[in-house]
């Protein structure tokens, strides 16, 4: 793991994005230069290239690339995984991966508490901080196995499974906090192959071909 000052230190500049919740975060963040950051509140497929036009940014300007893994929206994710694999492609540069919930851990952290995100299939990402405050293992949680309190979940996720009761406390995202609180804290990855985190592999069905029959007749 790694810190956004070391990472400048080492790379000059970084071009980092967001888009694990509805609002797309995109930060220019520059060694002995105070950071920009600009958002917006669209698909990632469009907000990401708007969010550029508007700062007046190329991806080739950047020393090394930075994204949120998740967990979040993955098809934001995704697309943003997308963009880097093209970029590093067509000029090689390292790139760099977080967490969204362990940047709800720097700030919003507190002892017992639990963050979480929907993982779908009626169920939760929780990551949960033990009653020193040091975080635990991410998992997979089913809806009903939730803690019932110091539940908290992060502003502008979406949400496909039913909210607890009772329902978890709304708690500020905030990636620009990166480049400031956060900027020596060690929450960065390397990333080689980047992509949508999930806790799991994903699993698939093996599907046995059979010859077509036709049904018995009738008796």
């Amino acid at each position: 793991m790694t810190s956004l000052t070391t990472i400048l230190a080492d790379h000059q500049s970084l071009l980092l994005i967001d888009a694990s919740s509805q609002v797309i975060h995109v930060g220019w963040l520059r060694r002995d230069q105070p950071a920009e950051w600009i958002s917006i509140e669209r698909e990632a497929g469009t907000g990401l290239y708007i969010l550029l036009e508007q700062a007046g940014l190329s991806p080739k300007e950047a020393g090394a690339f930075a994204f949120c893994e998740g967990p979040g929206s993955m098809l934001g994710i995704r697309t943003v995984a997308t963009a880097l694999r093209t970029w590093v492609a067509l000029t090689p540069r390292p790139i760099f991966s977080y967490r969204s919930l362990d940047l709800l851990v720097h700030t919003e952290g507190r002892p017992g508490a639990t963050f979480i995100t929907d993982a779908r299939r009626r169920s939760w990402h929780a990551l949960t901080l033990d009653s020193a405050g040091q975080a635990q293992p991410l998992q997979r949680i089913p809806e009903g196995e939730l803690p019932s309190d110091n539940l908290f979940i992060p502003s502008g996720f979406r949400t496909w499974t039913e909210l607890p009761t009772p329902p978890p406390e709304t708690v500020p995202y905030d990636p620009t906090q990166l480049s400031t609180k956060l900027a020596d804290s060690d929450i960065f990855a390397v990333s080689t192959e980047p992509d949508a985190f999930q806790p799991e592999p994903p699993s698939y069905a093996r599907w046995t071909p059979k010859v077509h029959q036709s049904p018995p007749p009738k008796s």
